[in-house]
């Protein structure tokens, strides 16, 4: 191996950002001695990964349950075959998900070789995150379909898909992916205030994205200039009633946790719908509803809170999943939605997203869903040594 500075991190530094994966190839292959490498992609429905460097092996790498597991535990996994090891290793950003560097060696790792080939991982997956800005090449990658024009602007308005904290871990998922029109949802951190917003759009298609990106710019530029919720929710609401006079309006739920004490502020505009798990008891949080986002002018909105204890888990869903229902079935949140969420009480919030969706595809028989569907998931732990009160 070579010492002194990190050539990988220094290669990725100085390769374009269409060719990083070809640059940490070359890079690992001089530090750790590989005899190859391979850049696998999470797809937008968090279902697949998918090669990089070698797209024509389709999914015969990507669908090995190494990867799989590696991507879902965000553990390393190691794989030994007749002719080495391979190493396959979790790139993500904060939490958020990006993929999985799989590396062959010619024997198994050391210690050593395993945290180092590990902070690669990690100095690969900023470096791609950050080169989206600059390059199509793993956004082409990611999609297994054209995205809708709706689509596109939704998945470009996303904060991410995870994120990880001491005191939480928070995840997220839009469906259908590839079509999804005017829900969303958005998140920023700031110190120990973490803001989140889920949007239930109204209408379809790109006339429903295009509301959402106005309301969420509207949100987003409130916060930024230091409004609290019911600011950014009155901005946001003022500049939707500008433009439709009333005729249009997105149902929006906005909430503010303290990671700190697990205090929870929130404006529940007309909205989507928040479910405590506690244990194995799920139970929906009362909010009182006020007017959606854009119905009237200048309307006011107030604030309501709530607290959370350490370990419990909140799932906000938009009406896409509360009240989709199979022909002659009932909807989804009435019984469904809540078996759902106690079936993930094992898992992280970023492996819940994903169940809760599976099992509303289940619902429907794996038909089209009639409508966007967006779930947010989001684990409170606590702070050591404070209380949660």
């Amino acid at each position: 191996m070579v010492d002194g500075p990190d050539p990988v991190s220094r290669a990725l530094r100085a390769a374009p950002p269409d060719q990083l994966v070809e640059a940490a190839d070359q890079a690992i292959r001089t530090v750790l001695g590989a005899s190859r490498t391979e850049v696998l992609i999470a797809d937008y429905r968090i279902n697949g990964l998918w090669p990089v460097l070698d797209p024509e092996l389709g999914s015969s790498v990507a669908a090995e349950a190494a990867a799989q597991r590696c991507f879902s535990s965000q553990r390393p996994v190691l794989a030994n075959d007749e002719g080495g090891c391979r190493v396959f290793l979790p790139m993500s950003v904060w939490g958020d998900r990006v993929g999985v560097l799989v590396i062959e060696l010619p024997g198994a790792p050391g210690p050593e070789v395993e945290e180092r080939a590990a902070d690669i991982a990690g100095a690969l997956a900023v470096a791609l995150r950050a080169a989206d800005r600059e390059t199509d090449r793993y956004r082409r990658a990611r999609r297994r379909e054209r995205l809708s024009m709706a689509a596109e602007l939704q998945w470009e308005l996303l904060p991410g898909r995870s994120v990880t904290h001491p005191a939480f871990h928070l995840a997220g998922q839009l469906e259908p992916a590839y079509t999804v029109g005017g829900d969303h949802f958005d998140w920023s951190l700031d110190g120990d205030r973490l803001t989140v917003t889920v949007l239930n759009g109204d209408g379809t298609g790109l006339a429903a994205s295009l509301m959402t990106v106005t309301t969420v710019n509207a949100m987003r530029n409130a916060r930024r200039s230091g409004g609290g919720l019911a600011e950014q929710a009155e901005l946001a609401s003022d500049t939707l009633h500008y433009q439709h006079r009333g005729r249009r309006y997105v149902s929006t739920l906005l909430l503010e946790l303290d990671a700190a004490t697990g205090e929870v502020r929130a404006v529940d505009a007309g909205s989507p719908h928040v479910l405590r798990l506690r244990g194995g008891t799920v139970e929906p949080i009362a909010l009182d509803q006020q007017l959606p986002l854009g119905m009237f002018a200048e309307a006011r909105y107030d604030l309501q809170e709530f607290a959370l204890l350490p370990g419990d888990r909140l799932f906000v869903v938009s009406d896409g999943v509360w009240a989709a229902r199979p022909t002659g079935g009932e909807p989804y949140g009435e019984r469904a939605m809540a078996r759902a969420m106690r079936s993930t009480r094992l898992q992280p919030a970023t492996e819940a997203v994903g169940t809760v969706m599976r099992e509303l595809h289940a619902y429907h028989a794996d038909s089209d869903l009639r409508d966007d569907a967006v779930v947010v998931c989001l684990d409170w732990h606590g702070v050591r040594g404070r209380d949660a009160g």
